[in-house]
């Protein structure tokens, strides 16, 4: 089932005294069923940080639709946008956007708070998410006094407690070590295993080898994409690779 379509996305910025304009995203089309999961890549400039910030609301484009759910994020107002965002959208950033003074507990609980969930309903949910994520004896504690990684599983719970439609990830391994980065895209993938849809931007070549598509953005298009079918994940970080050297000598075109 599709659950988000983007048709004719333009993004069209300009400069501090409006004498010259830059097109961000100039013709963007894609398409994404229930429960895939997509990395996004390209060089930066390449648009795909733009187009993740108007797939997650955080921005309007100047033409075009985004379509989730069957309904067009970019005719929500303003007013309501942001209530939007938590009842649909699930979000982790590389930089974890923790709260040092609340408890990793409350900081997962953030979003509910918000959306005046109720506290026995808050309590339900995040305990088979902290099992799953392994936090469950790290609640209690406060952001400074865990590790990246751990940090990282409580923004991922944070994501996950809305039981959103869709998990935006703007790249999560970015701020992490190598074992850290591993035992992440192993969660990712066995939340997306059960049925979570993911987009994840990324520079990572081996982030990106554990989705089941990757798109690659230039010049604020979608240039290219590779699906992994039934490569491995060292066959899809080489096609990865490849296409990489092709986009920056000028090679390979998206059908």
């Amino acid at each position: 089932m599709m659950l988000l379509k983007v048709k004719n996305l333009k993004k069209i910025y300009a400069t501090r005294f409006g004498g010259q304009k830059i097109e961000a995203l100039k013709n963007v089309n894609l398409e994404v069923e229930n429960g895939e999961y997509v990395a996004i890549m390209g060089e930066s400039g390449s648009g795909k940080t733009t187009l993740l910030n108007m797939l997650a609301a955080l921005d309007k484009p100047t033409n075009g639709q985004i379509i989730l759910n069957g309904r067009n994020i970019v005719d929500i107002s303003d007013k309501d946008i942001s209530a939007f965002r938590r009842e649909h959208l699930g979000f982790v950033f590389q930089d974890f956007n923790l709260l040092d003074t609340f408890s990793l507990k409350d900081n997962i609980f953030l979003p509910l708070v918000l959306s005046k969930t109720n506290y026995k309903e808050m309590e339900n949910r995040i305990v088979p998410i902290a099992k799953d994520l392994g936090i469950s004896d790290l609640l209690e504690k406060y952001p400074y006094e865990v590790s990246g990684g751990q940090k990282q599983r409580c923004a991922i719970a944070r994501a996950l407690i809305t039981k959103p439609e869709l998990i935006l990830a703007d790249e999560p391994t970015g701020a992490l070590d190598s074992k850290s980065t591993n035992d992440l895209l192993t969660l990712f993938n066995k939340i997306n295993e059960n049925g979570q849809t993911i987009i994840m931007v990324t520079h990572s070549t081996l982030a990106a080898s554990h989705a089941s598509r990757v798109l690659f953005i230039k010049d604020g298009e979608v240039f290219h994409q590779i699906y992994k079918g039934t490569k491995t994940n060292e066959e899809m970080y080489q096609s990865i690779s490849d296409t990489l050297t092709l986009l920056a000598t000028g090679g390979v075109r998206n059908e």
